[in-house]
C-alpha cells in the first residue's frame, strides 16, 4: 500500500448517493443560477404530462406517480438552462475570441444564455450582432457555393427534438448529402450497429414495467448516479425487493453501492440508505468481453452437468449460430479469461449460478461496453448471454442500453443517420418529390477526418460541443478553424463556437424549458426516451431573450435560404409543429396517429418486435455471434501499459460542466486528477498525491497529458481513470471500433511516469 498523505481537494465522501447531499446540491444549483422564487415551480413542471421534458438524461418517467420527477443532476440541467445570466452583444464587444479561448469550458458556459444572433468578424476578432435575415441569407449563399453537397456536414446533439431533427435531416438530404455526424456516434453507435445484427433493431427491449418483474439485473459499465440519475429510483425499488443486482465496473461508484432516495421519508429522517449492488465485481477496463465469455462458459458447463439450464426450446425456435458460439466458448481457456478480465473463475461461475436460477433477467449497460475497439462485438456478446436463457419477449427480461441525452434515440428514429435505409429514402422521395442521396455519409469521426484532410468545408451544428466531444483536440481544434463556414445553434457559449472558420455564426435557440410560440400558437415538441416511449414536451418559461428562435424555425429558415427551388414550404411547416409530425407519420414507421397519441399523457411506445419474439434480421432469427479470443483490442501491449478510462464527474453532463466537485468520488474544486489503484501506484514508485505525466502508447503519434495529480482510488488493477473531456488529448482520432466508428474512450493504452517537473526537482 502506498503512503497516504493529504492532497488539496481530495477527501473521502462517506455518505450514500442521493439523500441530503443531493438536496443540498440541488439547492445550491438553484441559488447560483435562478431566481429562488421561480425555481420551485419550474422544477415541479419537469417531466410532468403538461410540462417539459428534462433536458438531461433519457430515463423514462414512471407513469408520473410522483410529484417530483427530477433528480439532482436533472435539476442542475434545468437550472443551467433556465439561468438568469445572459451573454449579450455587449459581452462579446468586451471580449475577443482569442481572450475567450483562454478560459475553461466551465467558465465559458457559466456566463449564461446567448441572447442574439452573432457573426464572427475577423478584423476585430470578435463576434458582432447580425440580423436573423442577414445570417440566413449568408449561410444559404455559402452553402450553395460549395463544390459538392458532400463538403457540408450536419451535426446533431441528442437534445434536439424529433421535430427539429426531422427537418434537419430533410434539409441535408434535399441539399444532397447523408453526412450526419451526431452525438450517438461517440457513445452508443455500437448499440445501433450491433443490436440490429443480433435482434433486428438498434434499441433496448425492456420497459420500466419490466423492472417490476425482473428477478436479476446484470449492470455492466455504467454509473447511473451521475449519467442517468433518475434510474436510481428504479434501482432503489428493485434492491428493496431483494432482487440481485450484480455490477461489473472498473471503478467503485457510490450510486451502485448505496443510495438514499430523497423521496423516502424514512431514509431521509433516519439518515439511512439502501444497498444497490448485491455483488460488485471490479472488472479490468477492457475486460468485459472476457467476463461475459466466462459467465457463458460456466453456464454451458452447468447445462452439461445437470441439464435444463439453457432454454433449448427458445434456442431451437428463435435463434441461429448457437453451435459456433458453444465451440468458441469451449476453446476459450479460463486462464485467458481470468488474465484479461481481472476476475476469478470462481466469481464468474457464481454469477452463472445466479443467472441460471433466474426466471427473468435483464442486462443494463452503458459506454463502458460501447466505447472500446470492440464495442459492437461487446454489445452482441450481451445479446448472446440473454439468448442462452430466452431472456427476450417475456416480462422482466431483455436488454437495456442506457442512452445519454434526452432525445438521442429519437433523433436516430426520425432519420439522423449517415447510413439511411433504402426504404426510408424511398418514402422521402415519394412524399417530397426530390431524389435523396443514396450513398453512406460521414459519422462524427469521419467528419473530423474530412476537416483535417480539407475536404469538408461547412459545418452546421444543431446544438452540442462538437470539437470538444471528439478525441484528439490537437487535430480537431485546428481543423475547425479551416472551415469556410461554421454555424452553431445553441443556448450557451462553448469552445466549439470559438474555433472560428472563415465565417462563423452563433444562432441562439429556445431551451426545452421555454415557451415556444409560432404563427399557429404555442407549440410542443416530442422526444423518445431510452425505452422507446415518445411523449410531448412544452416549455412554460418566458424566453431568455425576445431574439431567440426555436430550433425547428431556425432549421427551416436555413433550408429555405439555401434551397430557393425547394418544393417544401419550410416556413409553413414551422407555423404549426403538427404539420411536421404529419410528415414524420407518413415517412417513418411506428408513428401512426402521431398527433393524437402525443396528446395522451405519457405518450406511446414505438414498435419493438423482439418483445414479441419477432426478429427483423436477414434470417428471421435472433443471431448468436462469436467474439474471437478475449481481448478488446487490436494488438498486445507491453506489461507496463495501463488502460485509461475517461469518465464524467458528478457535476457534469457530457461536455457541460456544472461545477468542479465530484462529490461521490471525494474530489472537490478540481478536475486535474488521475484515479489509480494503490498497487499500481506502488508498482510505479509513486505515492498518493504525486504529479504524473500520462503518455498514450501509439505507434504513430505522441499524445501526452502532463502534470496530473495521481490519487488512490478503488479501481481495478491495471486500470486508471481521468476526466473527460480533458483526457481527450490522449485519445487518437482513429482509435475506434471499426464496426461502428465509436471512439475508444474507455480503454486507451497509456504509460504513467512521475511528472518531468518532479523529476527535475528531485
Amino acid at each position: 500500500m502506498s503512503k497516504r498523505r493529504d492532497v488539496p481537494g481530495i477527501r473521502p465522501y462517506d455518505g450514500p448517493a442521493g439523500g441530503w447531499g443531493a438536496l443540498k446540491a440541488t439547492a445550491q444549483a438553484v441559488r447560483q443560477q435562478m431566481e429562488v422564487v421561480e425555481a420551485p415551480m419550474v422544477l415541479l413542471r419537469t417531466n410532468q404530462p403538461t410540462g417539459f421534458d428534462c433536458p438531461g438524461c433519457a430515463w423514462p418517467d414512471k407513469e408520473h406517480r410522483s410529484t417530483f420527477q427530477f433528480c439532482e443532476n436533472g435539476a442542475k440541467a434545468v437550472t443551467w438552462e433556465a439561468t438568469s445570466k445572459r451573454v449579450t452583444p455587449a459581452f462579446f464587444a468586451q471580449h475577443t475570441v482569442s481572450e475567450l479561448l483562454e478560459l475553461s469550458d466551465y467558465e465559458l458556459e457559466g456566463f449564461g444564455r446567448l441572447t442574439h444572433p452573432m457573426a464572427y468578424d475577423a478584423g476585430t476578432d470578435k463576434f458582432v450582432p447580425v440580423s436573423w435575415e442577414a445570417a440566413f441569407a449568408r449561410i444559404g449563399e455559402v452553402m450553395r457555393g460549395l463544390d459538392s453537397p458532400d463538403q457540408a456536414e450536419f451535426y446533431t446533439s441528442g437534445r434536439a427534438s424529433n421535430e427539429a431533427a426531422y427537418l434537419f435531416q430533410l434539409f441535408a438530404r434535399e441539399f444532397g448529402t447523408n453526412n450526419f455526424p451526431d452525438c450517438s456516434n461517440m457513445c452508443h453507435e455500437a448499440t445501433s450497429v450491433g443490436l440490429p445484427q443480433s435482434i433486428g433493431i438498434g434499441k433496448g427491449t425492456v420497459s420500466l414495467e419490466d423492472f417490476d418483474h425482473t428477478d436479476l439485473i446484470l449492470s455492466i459499465g455504467h454509473n447511473p448516479g451521475t449519467n442517468h440519475p433518475r434510474m436510481m429510483g428504479t434501482l432503489h425499488e428493485v434492491a428493496r425487493r431483494n432482487v440481485p443486482i450484480i455490477v461489473f465496473n472498473p471503478l467503485r461508484e457510490r450510486a451502485l453501492e448505496r443510495f438514499a432516495d430523497p423521496q423516502s421519508i424514512v431514509e431521509m429522517a433516519t439518515f439511512t440508505s439502501t444497498n444497490i449492488a448485491s455483488t460488485y465485481y471490479q472488472v479490468r477496463a477492457g475486460g468485459d468481453a472476457a467476463a461475459l465469455k466466462g459467465i457463458m462458459k460456466a453456464l454451458l458447463a452447468l447445462d452439461a452437468e445437470r441439464g435444463d439450464v439453457l432454454d433449448h426450446a427458445f434456442i431451437a425456435e428463435h435463434t441461429q449460430g448457437f453451435d459456433a458460439l458453444a465451440a468458441d466458448l469451449a476453446a476459450t481457456s479460463w486462464a485467458d479469461i481470468e488474465a484479461e478480465s481481472g476476475l476469478r473463475r470462481a466469481d464468474l461461475e457464481k454469477v452463472a449460478e445466479v443467472y441460471a436460477r433466474s426466471n427473468a433477467a435483464m442486462v443494463t449497460y452503458g459506454m463502458g461496453i460501447t466505447q472500446h475497439n470492440t464495442g459492437t462485438a461487446n454489445v452482441k456478446l450481451i445479446v448472446d448471454l440473454l439468448l442462452l436463457r430466452g431472456n427476450f419477449g417475456k416480462p422482466g427480461a431483455g436488454i437495456c442500453p442506457l442512452r445519454g441525452h434526452s432525445n438521442v434515440q429519437g433523433n436516430r428514429t426520425v432519420g439522423i443517420t449517415e447510413k439511411p435505409s433504402a426504404e426510408f429514402l424511398d418514402r422521402l422521395e415519394a412524399v417530397f418529390g426530390f431524389q435523396p442521396p443514396r450513398g453512406h455519409g460521414h459519422d462524427a469521426v469521419r467528419t473530423m477526418q474530412a476537416m483535417v484532410e480539407g475536404t469538408a468545408r461547412a459545418l452546421i451544428c444543431l446544438g452540442g460541443n462538437f470539437a470538444v466531444a471528439l478525441p484528439d483536440p490537437q487535430r480537431c481544434f485546428a481543423a475547425m478553424k479551416t472551415l469556410a463556414l461554421s454555424v452553431h445553434l445553441g443556448t450557451k457559449l462553448n469552445r466549439s463556437h470559438l474555433l472560428v472558420g472563415r465565417e462563423t455564426f452563433l444562432l441562439p435557440v429556445l431551451g426545452r424549458t421555454e415557451l415556444d410560440v409560432q404563427a399557429g400558437g404555442p407549440q410542443s415538441v416530442t422526444v423518445e426516451d431510452s425505452m422507446s416511449m415518445v411523449h410531448a414536451s412544452a416549455g412554460k418559461l418566458k424566453p431568455a431573450s425576445s431574439e431567440l428562435r426555436s430550433e425547428p424555425a431556425i432549421v427551416a429558415a436555413m433550408a429555405a435560404a439555401t434551397l430557393p427551388r425547394s418544393k417544401i414550404d419550410w416556413m409553413e411547416l414551422v407555423a404549426d409543429y403538427d404539420r411536421i409530425r404529419d410528415l414524420i407519420e407518413r415517412t417513418v414507421p411506428g408513428f401512426d396517429d402521431y398527433n393524437a397519441r402525443i396528446r395522451v399523457p405519457g405518450g406511446f411506445r414505438m414498435p419493438l418486435p423482439p418483445t414479441e419474439r419477432k426478429w427483423n434480421t436477414p434470417t428471421g432469427k435472433a443471431m448468436f455471434s462469436v467474439f474471437p479470443g478475449v481481448r478488446e483490442r487490436y494488438e498486445p501491449w507491453p506489461e507496463d501499459v495501463l488502460r485509461l478510462v475517461t469518465i464524467r464527474s458528478h457535476d457534469q453532463y457530457n461536455t457541460t460542466i456544472y461545477g468542479l466537485d465530484d462529490r461521490y468520488r471525494g474530489v472537490f474544486g478540481r478536475r486535474d486528477v488521475l484515479f489509480m489503484n494503490p498497487q499500481d501506484l506502488a508498482a510505479q514508485g509513486l505515492e498518493h498525491g504525486d504529479l504524473v505525466d500520462i503518455e498514450t502508447v501509439s505507434p504513430t503519434r505522441s499524445l501526452r497529458l502532463e502534470g496530473i495529480t495521481a490519487i488512490e482510488y478503488s479501481i481495478a488493477r491495471g486500470s486508471v481513470a481521468a476526466y473527460y473531456p480533458e483526457a481527450n488529448v490522449l485519445v487518437p482520432l482513429d482509435y475506434i471500433d471499426k464496426e461502428s466508428g465509436t471512439p475508444s474512450y474507455k480503454s486507451i493504452p497509456v504509460r504513467i511516469r512521475r511528472a518531468r517537473s518532479q523529476r527535475a526537482s528531485a
